[in-house]
């Protein structure tokens, strides 16, 4: 049997029994998605951001901010 002819089925169910089929289905989807997410390996944080290149020194964020609040008003408010 076809996926798109399930679906035909489930659509000629009545509103009551298209919610058992879901609390029936739905349980089993579940379990499915955790076993396989739990079986997929594990990217650690470090090698997450390893795109993104090396981070800015300390000295070029200092430059960075120091460029940025070199025109910002002295005068209290």
């Amino acid at each position: 049997m076809s996926l798109q002819q399930v679906i035909k089925l489930a659509k000629q169910l009545s509103i009551v029994d298209k919610v058992r089929l879901i609390q029936q289905i739905a349980p089993e989807i579940e379990r499915e998605l955790t076993d396989k997410v739990s079986t997929l390996p594990r990217q650690s944080l470090w090698g997450l951001c390893a795109d993104l290149g090396n981070a800015p020194s300390t000295e070029e964020i200092d430059l960075a901010r120091s460029e940025e609040w070199a025109n910002f008003p002295r005068e209290d408010i």
